[in-house]
């Protein structure tokens, strides 16, 4: 069997020029990036942007586990499909970072036959979006302290600095450090901190801002730390916002690839969704609703964090208005959430299936809370039995949800043409009556509190005294009238990963809970997770290599 990296290296790649003829895309509307990388142009976006939209399908998840669930790979199988079938459709997904492509979780260009390309540049460099945004990140933090250590004329409080550095990295020794130390003209000694790159807010207000004045208004108005009278510092008070915006000039546009069935791809932004907002471009979404006819996008992780974030954060601030919801799981997936084991997986087992469809179940029940139609799918694997997937197709058609196979792992598009069809089925007979969860004029516990019970399950939302505190300081500085951003783990539906299924009434603790003034939201985190992760006991940089001839091996 061929692994996914094999099959992108051997896929046909047709010139990047002859993907966006596809879209009706001129040449010199691209600005290329070798043969098979291009960023779109603003005069690009003016031309098109009095288009009627397309329409806009979000693909989701139930909670990941170790079995696979294969988001990305339905999403690239599920366009790849609707080209079969003659539809105008155009991919949008989040740019991988380098650290989970280095750690544990791979990179996120798809699987099988069901991936977009150059599989590996997008995995690693790729057009240098990231790059630009951990730069833009640390030029803040350098400013900041040299601020400091110039006079300080802003009255920064060194022990009220909120904003961290960052790289594209699992490197957890960088969580908590000393900076300045050594003699006086080295800078101030004190206590720093690093997150991964995709969990700057730089990444998010990138991938929400849209335009170049949008992107410089929210730039400038981060707060990097509170003064001694307790009023936040911002980038724009440091002068900052100007030289922040030049590395990002290009980063904003949005990136066009094609899958291996040559069907193109808008690729740009990647904030992780347990840590940050968890979607693509706002840019590379509403270009693709105006070059076609569909646009099928996804949100990370499973629909509790994923899916919530995109309907209460990126459809809240650009207007966006989600046509249908493809929700994906698979058998195993669902056997595991049972409780078996992850070897014997591949063995029927209906009672496992029976009480891990649970999951299922309720994201199923979230994604009706946004009134947005929905269709699950089982991305199929082997060793699934007619016995399990007839259970799982008649669980869904109880609750009313349409259901299909997916098959594209193997078969590409192909794979996908049930799948499409009753997508397309879906939205030509059910409406979408979208609306987000919450009011983002209620106060901010209510705003957690209605995620948390709603979309988690929760019973009682515990506060640890800083983040009750930093509640009441946020609403009293006039922060309280956004949406929230809740960080928690991705395994599970509470804050514990180890509870799998649908667990119920449980308490949750929200540890910290800040405002990116820039993105528009204030973040909620919960529990234990990072913001910058470790890498494992056997990285999966030890599995990669280059040859002589350049090329690579190992990334998945």
């Amino acid at each position: 069997m061929k692994t996914d990296i094999e099959i992108a290296q051997e896929a046909k790649m047709l010139p990047i020029r002859q993907v966006a003829e596809v879209l009706e895309i001129q040449e010199e509307e691209l600005d290329y990036y070798g043969k098979y990388k291009a960023k779109l142009t603003d005069e690009l976006w003016e031309r098109v942007k009095d288009r009627p939209d397309g329409k806009l399908i979000l693909v989701t998840a139930i909670n990941p586990t170790p079995a696979g669930e294969g988001k990305t790979t339905t999403t690239v199988g599920l366009g790849q499909a609707f080209g079969k079938l003659g539809k105008k459709a155009v991919i949008a997904l989040r740019e991988p970072s380098l650290g989970p492509c280095f750690g544990i979780k791979g990179g996120a260009a798809g699987g099988g036959y069901a991936q977009v390309v150059p599989m590996e540049e997008l995995n690693l460099h790729f057009t240098g979006d990231f790059h630009a945004i951990t730069s833009a990140n640390n030029l803040l933090a350098a400013m900041l302290d040299n601020h400091i250590k110039q006079g300080n004329a802003l009255r920064i409080d060194t022990k009220q600095i909120v904003w961290k550095r960052c790289l594209d990295m699992n490197d957890r020794v960088l969580r908590n450090i000393v900076v300045g130390l050594g003699r006086g003209a080295d800078g101030v000694t004190r206590e720093d901190h690093f997150i991964i790159s995709v969990a700057s807010e730089i990444m998010a207000i990138l991938c929400l801002a849209e335009n170049m004045k949008d992107l410089k208004e929210r730039l400038g108005r981060i707060i990097v730390a509170y003064n001694y009278e307790g009023q936040p510092v911002t980038a724009r008070e440091l002068n900052a916002v100007g030289a922040m915006a030049a590395l990002l000039k290009d980063a904003i546009r949005p990136n066009l690839i094609q899958t291996v069935e040559n069907t193109p791809a808008l690729v740009h932004g990647g904030p992780f969704a347990n840590i940050a907002h968890g979607c693509n471009s706002v840019r590379a979404t509403k270009t693709g609703l105006k070059l076609a006819d569909y646009v099928i996008t996804e949100a990370g992780f499973g629909a509790d964090l994923g899916a919530e974030k995109f309907m209460d954060i990126k459809c809240r601030m650009a207007g966006l208005k989600p046509d249908a919801v493809v929700l994906v799981a698979t058998v195993r997936a669902l056997k595991y959430n049972g409780g078996a084991a992850k070897e014997e997986l591949a063995q029927e087992n209906l009672d496992a299936l029976q009480k891990g469809i649970a999951n299922l179940e309720k994201h199923i029940e979230n994604v009706q809370k946004f009134h947005v139609p929905c269709v699950v799918t089982l991305n199929r694997f082997v060793s699934d039995t007619e016995a399990e997937l007839e259970f799982v197709r008649d669980f869904c058609q109880k609750r009313g949800c349409d259901f299909a196979l997916s098959e594209v792992w193997e078969k590409g598009g192909e794979g996908g043409i049930a799948l499409a069809r009753k997508v397309l089925e879906t939205l030509e007979t059910k409406e979408s009556h979208f609306a987000p969860l919450y009011s983002e004029k209620e106060p901010i516990r209510n705003k957690i509190e209605t995620i948390a019970r709603e979309i988690y399950g929760a019973g009682e939302v515990s506060y640890s005294p800083a983040a009750a505190q930093a509640i009441d300081r946020l609403e009293k500085l006039g922060y309280g009238n956004t949406p929230v951003c809740m960080a928690k783990n991705q395994y599970s539906l509470s804050d514990d990963p180890k509870k799998l299924g649908r667990p119920q009434g449980f308490p949750i603790t929200i540890r910290e809970v800040y405002v990116s003034a820039g993105a528009g939201f204030v973040v909620a985190i919960t529990g234990t997770v990072m913001t910058m992760p470790g890498l494992p006991l056997h990285p999966a940089a030890e599995r990669i290599d280059v040859n002589e001839d350049g090329v690579i091996t190992g990334l998945f």
